[in-house]
């Protein structure tokens, strides 16, 4: 993809520009050749065609908007002269195929990944703690002060500071010099090799603003969810804070777990503070319980894993021109090879599908799914639209200013991230993933909300693509950033982890970035590479509410 702008499917009709084009720029594309009337900025899109008030744009070979305004050919497309729009879509499904990729390559592959009772393999090994309510926030701040550094687990910095060193140095009556040459900061790296479990990757703290005091369903569903984070095979087990008084009960979370796995053999404390002597003894209770915890974590090893037992999340946010045209799709080929090799790769971000819900529904393999997805679809719009909103309101000012004008121009080009394949199963927010293939779960546009639902329906890694950056993270299944333009993994390093923009510049193809995408996934899951996300202590969880979030 080599050349200075590009049409992407042969029904569209505007341009998507690679580069910077001055104005004058002689243009050849599609039978068409023009000369641009202006300047047109990288990653946005010109005029193919001239277009009349009203008429049809089209993108990805989709409706994703119409005119407002008289524009020439040549000219830029901009929020001032298109407006949002979405072709329309029924529950009734076409006949569909598809052709799975070669994925022979990838036959006699495995991962060393931490084998469950329950069948699923875990791509970490973590010990959880998780209040019930908010007012168990202060407990699990003093249980993470107790507890992550002197086992040799990170704190939120790259880097630990060792008061205790100078204490020392005061207390023998050091001079000032002496304490200004005293070493006090040890690394990440430091810490971790004086592990205390060296196969226990980290004890991780589930704070949350939920669990009582809104309504009802909001504390259910919260239930739900912590037990996801809990049978999610990334975790060992988990430490369970509980007030006593809240709407989300201890009964309500063992009931949720039991509907997950009626044989759940993971140990789970249950410690209620109202119950307690003291908060002085509830905390060292919860110490205890969790050191224990800890040392029976610890037992057990890496060891080879199918790949169909990776379960991937698929997740996009800060979102630009670039991104539907580059790591999208290429995440979509990988996650094309895993449904061929009987892995399970997730498409969320519910609202990011508007515009291409009939190309989904028509994907489904039964009548009920296509019917719940159209269902589900329907249902969020209408929400999103009596509060005075719209799907058509889901693109940021970062994703107009890189040149995704309209929600269904952003959608469109987030949808091929689920590359190609067959729709197995359509899941509610909380719902399990159980079956291999391509599964579709509900979830808000909102980056951090998204993430927090695909790890709590069972997600073991996921995979998040972007093109203006981010830090996204989760505390139980480590987050993969794949950039979609150069420039950006350059500037951003840190914090990503594959460069996807090698097919803007044409030194790959869609088809090779995605076989490389799928091989950083496996070095991941067998802990031989650490996510970027895990290295920056980048622990995002919020609970969605079900409230309206774009």
């Amino acid at each position: 993809m080599s050349k200075n702008y590009v049409q992407i499917d042969p029904k569209d009709n505007i341009i998507v520009a690679i580069t910077s084009l001055p104005k004058n720029t002689f243009i050849d594309v599609a039978g068409e050749t023009f000369t641009l009337q202006e300047d047109i900025k990288q990653k946005h899109k010109f005029a193919l065609y001239d277009f009349k008030v009203g008429d049809e744009i089209f993108m990805y070979g989709v409706l994703i908007g119409k005119a407002v305004l008289s524009i020439e050919r040549g000219t830029a497309i901009t929020v001032k002269n298109i407006k949002h729009a979405s072709a329309e879509y029924n529950n009734s499904k076409e006949k569909f195929t598809w052709t799975a990729p070669d994925a022979s390559n990838f036959k006699q592959r495995t991962f060393n990944g931490y084998h469950r009772k329950d069948g699923k393999v875990g791509t970490a090994n973590y010990w959880l703690v998780i209040p019930l309510t908010f007012c168990e926030n202060r407990n699990l701040d003093v249980l993470e002060s107790t507890l992550s550094e002197k086992l040799g687990y990170e704190t939120q910095k790259d880097f630990a500071v060792d008061i205790e060193a100078l204490i020392k140095q005061y207390k023998a009556g050091a001079s000032s010099e002496a304490i200004l040459n005293t070493p006090i900061i040890t690394t990440q790296e430091e810490i971790s090799k004086n592990r205390v479990f060296p196969n226990v990757d980290g004890i991780k703290f589930l704070k949350h603003d939920g669990g009582c005091g809104g309504t009802r369903e909001d504390s259910e569903v919260l239930v739900k969810l912590l037990a996801g984070y809990i049978a999610n095979p990334n975790v060992a087990g988990a430490t369970v804070f509980s007030l006593g008084c809240q709407n989300a009960q201890i009964n309500m979370l063992q009931k949720a777990i039991k509907g997950i796995d009626p044989n759940f053999t993971k140990t789970v404390y249950y410690l209620e503070q109202q119950q307690s002597k003291s908060e002085r003894h509830f905390i060292e209770e919860a110490v205890k319980h969790t050191f224990i915890g800890l040392t029976e974590a610890n037992k057990i090893e890496r060891q080879p894993a199918s790949l169909n037992k990776l379960i991937l999340g698929l997740e996009c946010g800060g979102s630009d021109g670039f991104s539907g045209i580059s790591a999208n799709p290429a995440l979509g080929y990988a996650s094309d090879l895993l449904v061929a090799l009987g892995g399970s790769p997730v498409l969320a971000e519910f609202p990011e599908l508007n515009g291409v819900e009939q190309e989904i529904i028509n994907r489904c393999v039964t009548e009920k799914d296509a019917k719940k997805f159209y269902n589900l679809m329907r249902s969020y719009s209408a929400a999103a639209v009596a509060v005075g909103s719209g799907f058509e309101n889901n693109p940021s000012p970062g994703n107009i200013k890189d040149g995704l004008i309209t929600d269904a121009m952003k959608s469109a080009g987030a949808a091929k991230k689920g590359g190609t394949s067959p729709v197995v199963k359509v899941l509610d927010y909380t719902e399990q993933v159980t079956k291999p293939g391509l599964n579709l779960l509900c979830t808000p546009g909102n980056d951090v909300e998204s993430t927090t639902g695909l790890v709590g329906s069972g997600c073991n890694i996921v995979l998040f693509t972007t093109g203006l950056g981010t830090p996204t993270g989760n505390p139980v299944a480590p987050v993969l950033k794949i950039s979609s333009n150069t420039n950006l993994y350059e500037r951003m390093n840190d914090i990503i982890d594959i460069n996807a923009g090698t097919v803007i510049t044409g030194e790959d193809t869609i088809e090779s970035m995605g076989q490389k995408i799928l091989n950083h996934i496996i070095r991941v899951a067998s802990g031989e590479t650490p996510s970027k996300a895990v290295l920056q202590a980048n622990n995002d969880f919020i609970p969605w509410k079900r409230g309206v979030s774009l």
